[in-house]
Protein backbone atom coordinates (compact mmCIF):
# COMPACT_ATOMS: atom_id res chain seq x y z
CA UNK A 1 0.00 0.00 0.00
CA UNK A 2 1.36 3.35 -0.98
CA UNK A 3 -0.17 6.52 0.75
CA UNK A 4 -0.89 9.33 -1.50
CA UNK A 5 -0.99 12.66 -0.48
CA UNK A 6 -1.82 16.36 -2.95
CA UNK A 7 -0.61 19.54 -1.02
CA UNK A 8 -2.57 22.13 -2.62
CA UNK A 9 -2.43 25.58 -1.08
CA UNK A 10 -6.46 25.59 0.25
CA UNK A 11 -6.26 21.78 1.38
CA UNK A 12 -3.94 18.74 1.68
CA UNK A 13 -5.92 15.58 0.07
CA UNK A 14 -5.19 12.22 0.84
CA UNK A 15 -5.94 8.43 0.69
CA UNK A 16 -4.10 4.84 0.86
CA UNK A 17 -4.14 3.08 -2.50
CA UNK A 18 -2.98 0.00 -3.86
CA UNK A 19 -0.93 -0.64 -7.32
CA UNK A 20 -3.63 -0.74 -9.39
CA UNK A 21 -4.73 2.65 -7.97
CA UNK A 22 -7.24 1.88 -5.70
CA UNK A 23 -8.60 3.76 -2.77
CA UNK A 24 -8.97 2.24 0.01
CA UNK A 25 -9.37 5.30 2.36
CA UNK A 26 -10.15 9.52 1.66
CA UNK A 27 -9.39 12.17 3.44
CA UNK A 28 -8.85 15.58 3.27
CA UNK A 29 -7.04 18.58 5.70
CA UNK A 30 -7.22 22.40 5.55
CA UNK A 31 -3.84 23.58 4.50
CA UNK A 32 -3.42 26.63 6.17
CA UNK A 33 -0.39 27.53 4.38
CA UNK A 34 -0.51 31.31 5.23
CA UNK A 35 -0.93 30.59 9.04
CA UNK A 36 1.40 27.70 9.26
CA UNK A 37 4.01 27.62 6.10
CA UNK A 38 5.73 25.03 5.00
CA UNK A 39 6.27 23.84 8.90
CA UNK A 40 3.03 23.23 9.70
CA UNK A 41 2.55 21.41 6.38
CA UNK A 42 5.12 18.85 7.68
CA UNK A 43 3.34 18.58 10.68
CA UNK A 44 0.07 17.99 8.85
CA UNK A 45 1.72 15.20 6.48
CA UNK A 46 4.04 13.64 9.43
CA UNK A 47 0.48 13.01 11.03
CA UNK A 48 -1.19 11.83 8.23
CA UNK A 49 1.59 8.96 7.35
CA UNK A 50 1.64 8.23 10.75
CA UNK A 51 -2.60 7.83 11.04
CA UNK A 52 -2.00 5.56 8.19
CA UNK A 53 0.81 3.33 9.16
CA UNK A 54 -1.34 2.54 12.13
CA UNK A 55 -4.16 0.86 10.09
CA UNK A 56 -2.66 -0.57 6.86
CA UNK A 57 0.99 -1.89 5.49
CA UNK A 58 2.39 1.14 4.14
CA UNK A 59 4.86 0.74 1.69
CA UNK A 60 5.93 4.35 0.70
CA UNK A 61 4.87 7.93 0.22
CA UNK A 62 3.48 9.34 -2.85
CA UNK A 63 3.59 12.95 -2.65
CA UNK A 64 1.93 15.61 -5.13
CA UNK A 65 2.59 19.28 -4.14
CA UNK A 66 2.63 22.85 -5.14
CA UNK A 67 5.53 24.70 -6.20
CA UNK A 68 8.21 24.11 -8.20
CA UNK A 69 9.96 20.64 -7.09
CA UNK A 70 13.36 18.32 -8.04
CA UNK A 71 12.12 14.91 -8.41
CA UNK A 72 15.22 13.12 -7.86
CA UNK A 73 15.93 15.47 -4.49
CA UNK A 74 12.57 15.27 -3.27
CA UNK A 75 12.80 18.46 -2.63
CA UNK A 76 10.76 22.00 -3.08
CA UNK A 77 13.23 23.99 -5.63
CA UNK A 78 10.86 27.42 -5.36
CA UNK A 79 7.73 28.30 -3.39
CA UNK A 80 5.99 31.57 -3.27
CA UNK A 81 6.85 33.02 0.14
CA UNK A 82 3.39 34.72 0.48
CA UNK A 83 1.87 31.57 -0.85
CA UNK A 84 3.18 29.27 1.42
CA UNK A 85 5.99 30.72 3.47
CA UNK A 86 9.19 28.80 4.18
CA UNK A 87 8.42 25.90 1.82
CA UNK A 88 11.30 26.43 0.12
CA UNK A 89 13.75 23.70 0.38
CA UNK A 90 11.28 21.34 2.21
CA UNK A 91 12.90 17.84 1.37
CA UNK A 92 10.31 15.47 1.51
CA UNK A 93 12.21 12.66 0.95
CA UNK A 94 14.80 12.92 3.74
CA UNK A 95 11.75 13.58 6.01
CA UNK A 96 9.69 10.70 5.24
CA UNK A 97 13.10 8.25 5.19
CA UNK A 98 13.99 9.84 8.22
CA UNK A 99 10.73 9.98 10.21
CA UNK A 100 9.33 7.05 8.84
CA UNK A 101 12.10 4.74 7.57
CA UNK A 102 9.75 4.83 3.93
CA UNK A 103 10.57 5.13 0.36
CA UNK A 104 8.87 8.45 -1.05
CA UNK A 105 8.43 10.32 -4.02
CA UNK A 106 7.80 13.62 -4.76
CA UNK A 107 6.42 15.35 -7.77
CA UNK A 108 4.76 18.68 -8.71
CA UNK A 109 0.91 18.85 -8.68
CA UNK A 110 0.17 19.97 -12.12
CA UNK A 111 2.59 16.86 -13.40
CA UNK A 112 0.85 14.60 -11.15
CA UNK A 113 -2.36 16.06 -12.41
CA UNK A 114 -1.53 14.91 -15.91
CA UNK A 115 0.17 11.66 -14.77
CA UNK A 116 -3.23 10.66 -13.26
CA UNK A 117 -5.28 11.59 -16.31
CA UNK A 118 -3.09 9.88 -18.80
CA UNK A 119 -3.48 6.66 -16.33
CA UNK A 120 -7.38 6.63 -15.82
CA UNK A 121 -8.82 9.69 -17.45
CA UNK A 122 -9.08 11.78 -20.30
CA UNK A 123 -5.42 10.95 -21.78
CA UNK A 124 -5.83 6.83 -21.33
CA UNK A 125 -5.01 5.15 -23.96
CA UNK A 126 -2.27 8.13 -25.19
CA UNK A 127 1.22 7.80 -25.34
CA UNK A 128 2.28 11.78 -25.44
CA UNK A 129 -0.43 14.53 -23.65
CA UNK A 130 0.23 18.30 -22.68
CA UNK A 131 -1.97 19.30 -19.83
CA UNK A 132 -3.04 22.43 -19.05
CA UNK A 133 -4.57 23.74 -15.77
CA UNK A 134 -6.80 27.02 -15.57
CA UNK A 135 -7.49 28.55 -12.15
CA UNK A 136 -6.03 30.98 -10.32
CA UNK A 137 -3.20 30.99 -12.59
CA UNK A 138 -2.11 28.39 -15.22
CA UNK A 139 -0.20 25.29 -15.22
CA UNK A 140 1.05 22.77 -17.43
CA UNK A 141 2.55 19.47 -18.22
CA UNK A 142 4.08 17.48 -20.51
CA UNK A 143 3.84 13.82 -20.68
CA UNK A 144 6.23 11.56 -23.21
CA UNK A 145 6.49 7.79 -23.68
CA UNK A 146 4.75 7.85 -20.13
CA UNK A 147 7.20 9.99 -18.30
CA UNK A 148 6.89 13.48 -17.55
CA UNK A 149 9.57 16.24 -18.82
CA UNK A 150 10.85 18.59 -16.48
CA UNK A 151 13.32 20.75 -18.42
CA UNK A 152 16.77 22.08 -17.89
CA UNK A 153 15.54 23.72 -15.07
CA UNK A 154 12.74 21.80 -13.84
CA UNK A 155 10.17 24.64 -15.36
CA UNK A 156 8.91 22.69 -18.66
CA UNK A 157 5.58 23.47 -18.58
CA UNK A 158 5.29 26.79 -16.93
CA UNK A 159 3.01 28.08 -19.85
CA UNK A 160 1.64 31.25 -17.64
CA UNK A 161 4.75 32.96 -18.83
CA UNK A 162 3.89 32.14 -22.41
CA UNK A 163 3.10 34.73 -24.34
CA UNK A 164 0.03 35.31 -26.37
CA UNK A 165 -1.21 38.42 -27.94
CA UNK A 166 -2.29 41.04 -25.22
CA UNK A 167 0.60 40.09 -23.41
CA UNK A 168 1.83 36.61 -20.75
CA UNK A 169 -1.24 33.84 -20.93
CA UNK A 170 -1.76 34.23 -17.15
CA UNK A 171 -2.95 37.72 -17.60
CA UNK A 172 -5.33 36.79 -20.73
CA UNK A 173 -6.47 33.36 -19.72
CA UNK A 174 -6.42 32.61 -15.73
CA UNK A 175 -9.84 32.42 -14.04
CA UNK A 176 -8.51 35.37 -12.18
CA UNK A 177 -8.15 37.53 -14.98
CA UNK A 178 -11.52 36.51 -16.22
CA UNK A 179 -13.25 37.44 -12.61
CA UNK A 180 -11.63 40.64 -12.31
CA UNK A 181 -12.63 41.52 -16.05
CA UNK A 182 -15.51 41.07 -15.63
CA UNK A 183 -15.99 42.88 -12.45
CA UNK A 184 -14.47 46.08 -14.50
CA UNK A 185 -16.68 46.08 -17.47
CA UNK A 186 -19.75 45.42 -15.13
CA UNK A 187 -18.66 48.53 -12.42
CA UNK A 188 -18.98 45.49 -9.64
CA UNK A 189 -16.67 45.73 -6.61
CA UNK A 190 -13.29 43.72 -7.07
CA UNK A 191 -14.09 39.92 -5.60
CA UNK A 192 -17.86 40.33 -5.85
CA UNK A 193 -18.24 37.49 -7.96
CA UNK A 194 -15.88 34.13 -8.94
CA UNK A 195 -15.66 32.18 -12.09
CA UNK A 196 -18.69 30.12 -11.65
CA UNK A 197 -20.63 33.69 -11.15
CA UNK A 198 -19.33 34.63 -14.44
CA UNK A 199 -20.79 31.35 -16.43
CA UNK A 200 -24.33 31.99 -15.02
CA UNK A 201 -23.94 35.56 -16.31
CA UNK A 202 -22.90 33.85 -19.81
CA UNK A 203 -26.02 31.35 -19.33
CA UNK A 204 -28.58 34.47 -19.04
CA UNK A 205 -26.82 36.30 -21.97
CA UNK A 206 -25.28 38.85 -20.41
CA UNK A 207 -22.65 40.78 -22.91
CA UNK A 208 -19.98 40.96 -20.86
CA UNK A 209 -19.49 37.59 -19.70
CA UNK A 210 -20.12 37.10 -23.21
CA UNK A 211 -17.30 39.54 -24.01
CA UNK A 212 -14.48 38.11 -21.92
CA UNK A 213 -15.06 34.32 -22.34
CA UNK A 214 -14.94 35.09 -25.96
CA UNK A 215 -11.35 36.48 -24.83
CA UNK A 216 -10.64 34.05 -22.60
CA UNK A 217 -10.99 31.08 -25.18
CA UNK A 218 -9.25 33.15 -27.83
CA UNK A 219 -5.97 33.47 -25.36
CA UNK A 220 -6.44 29.47 -24.80
CA UNK A 221 -6.98 28.83 -28.34
CA UNK A 222 -3.78 30.49 -29.64
CA UNK A 223 -1.80 28.78 -26.61
CA UNK A 224 -3.20 24.99 -27.76
CA UNK A 225 -1.50 26.08 -31.03
CA UNK A 226 1.61 27.37 -29.67
CA UNK A 227 2.29 23.96 -27.53
CA UNK A 228 0.66 21.84 -30.86
CA UNK A 229 2.95 23.32 -33.19
CA UNK A 230 6.10 22.69 -30.94
CA UNK A 231 5.40 19.24 -29.80
CA UNK A 232 2.54 18.18 -31.32
CA UNK A 233 0.71 15.68 -28.53
CA UNK A 234 -1.94 13.15 -29.23
CA UNK A 235 -3.98 14.87 -26.42
CA UNK A 236 -4.39 18.51 -24.78
CA UNK A 237 -6.50 17.63 -21.54
CA UNK A 238 -7.85 20.53 -20.24
CA UNK A 239 -8.61 21.00 -16.19
CA UNK A 240 -8.75 23.70 -13.76
CA UNK A 241 -12.35 24.96 -11.77
CA UNK A 242 -13.51 27.04 -15.15
CA UNK A 243 -12.65 23.73 -17.55
CA UNK A 244 -15.49 22.55 -15.64
CA UNK A 245 -17.66 24.12 -18.17
CA UNK A 246 -17.19 21.93 -21.02
CA UNK A 247 -20.48 22.56 -22.47
CA UNK A 248 -20.00 26.54 -22.58
CA UNK A 249 -16.05 26.29 -23.81
CA UNK A 250 -15.81 23.46 -26.22
CA UNK A 251 -17.81 24.54 -29.20
CA UNK A 252 -16.13 28.37 -29.19
CA UNK A 253 -12.63 26.86 -28.66
CA UNK A 254 -13.12 23.82 -31.31
CA UNK A 255 -14.01 26.37 -33.85
CA UNK A 256 -10.49 28.87 -32.88
CA UNK A 257 -8.55 25.67 -33.13
CA UNK A 258 -9.96 24.75 -36.11
CA UNK A 259 -8.99 28.18 -37.64
CA UNK A 260 -5.23 28.21 -36.71
CA UNK A 261 -4.32 24.87 -37.07
CA UNK A 262 -3.63 22.65 -40.72
CA UNK A 263 -6.67 20.43 -40.97
CA UNK A 264 -4.66 17.16 -40.60
CA UNK A 265 -3.53 18.22 -37.45
CA UNK A 266 -6.46 19.55 -36.17
CA UNK A 267 -7.92 16.51 -36.99
CA UNK A 268 -5.56 14.12 -34.86
CA UNK A 269 -5.23 16.65 -31.94
CA UNK A 270 -7.65 14.97 -29.31
CA UNK A 271 -9.34 17.78 -26.87
CA UNK A 272 -10.22 16.90 -23.59
CA UNK A 273 -11.51 18.31 -20.51
CA UNK A 274 -9.76 16.46 -17.43
CA UNK A 275 -11.88 13.02 -15.68
CA UNK A 276 -10.60 11.98 -12.48
CA UNK A 277 -11.51 14.99 -10.68
CA UNK A 278 -9.93 15.38 -7.10
CA UNK A 279 -7.96 12.50 -7.23
CA UNK A 280 -6.15 13.10 -10.30
CA UNK A 281 -3.46 14.67 -8.42
CA UNK A 282 -3.45 11.51 -5.80
CA UNK A 283 -3.19 8.90 -9.13
CA UNK A 284 -0.47 10.62 -10.77
CA UNK A 285 1.13 10.56 -7.25
CA UNK A 286 0.91 7.05 -6.94
CA UNK A 287 1.82 6.85 -10.65
CA UNK A 288 5.24 8.21 -10.18
CA UNK A 289 6.04 6.48 -7.02
CA UNK A 290 5.17 3.04 -9.13
CA UNK A 291 8.08 4.61 -12.03
CA UNK A 292 10.44 5.36 -9.37
CA UNK A 293 10.05 2.59 -6.86
CA UNK A 294 7.78 -0.02 -8.37
CA UNK A 295 10.78 -2.59 -8.28
CA UNK A 296 10.93 -1.99 -4.69
CA UNK A 297 7.51 -2.72 -3.04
Amino acid sequence: MVICIDIGGTAIKYGVANAGGTFLTHGSVPTEAKEYGGVGIVEKVSAIVREAQQTHAVQGVAISTTGMVDPQEGCIVYSLEDAIPSYTGTNWKALMHDTFGLLTSVENDVNCAALGEMWKGAGRGCSSLFAMTIGTSIGGALILDGHIVHGASMSAGEIAYMRVPGGRLHDRCSATHLVSSVCRTKGLPSGSIDGRAVFDLLAKGDPAAAEEVTALVTALADAITNVVAVVNPECIVLGGGIMAQESALRPPLEAALSDRLPPHVYEVTKIAFAATGNDAGMLGALVHFLQEHGGDI
